[in-house]
């Protein structure tokens, strides 16, 4: 590309910025408490198999369109992330009822994201009930 067709190009960006079409998706960002309880290992076990069953009810339900739990992450409070069909409101809403959550070991941060149109597309796929059911090949 010429430097004119390249200056061309930049110049034409911000028409091409304000004529874009964006998608909305709710995320919900699960982010562990610091005053979180301390679980045993059977606890802790029995509130995640909870916590799974809760967000395929969500997906089953319409409101979850994807998520899962995040790894190697700089904030290690950052847990998990649900993408969410429906309005921050009703995201924050139903993520609050999460049994993880109201055993004070998760909080819930709401946001929206945009991304062009047609850019980010899910697979309507089943979601794991259970720790058992996750692991199983």
């Amino acid at each position: 590309m010429s430097p004119e067709q390249t200056v061309a190009l930049y110049e034409s960006l911000p028409g091409l910025i304000r004529r874009m079409q964006f998608d909305q998706h709710t995320l919900v960002l699960l982010v562990r408490r610091p005053d979180a309880p301390e679980l045993t290992d059977e606890e802790a076990a029995e509130l995640q198999d909870r916590h799974l069953a809760f967000r395929a009810d969500l997906r089953d339900r319409g409101y979850l369109i994807g998520g899962g739990p995040l790894v190697d992450q700089d904030d290690e409070r950052l847990r998990g992330i649900s993408i969410m069909m429906c309005d921050p409101e009703t995201a924050r809403r139903v993520s609050n009822e999460d049994p993880a959550v109201r055993a004070g070991r998760l909080a819930v941060e709401v946001m929206t994201w945009m991304v062009p149109a047609g850019n980010v597309r899910f697979e309507n796929v089943p979601a794991p009930r259970s720790m058992a059911e996750a692991a199983e090949d």
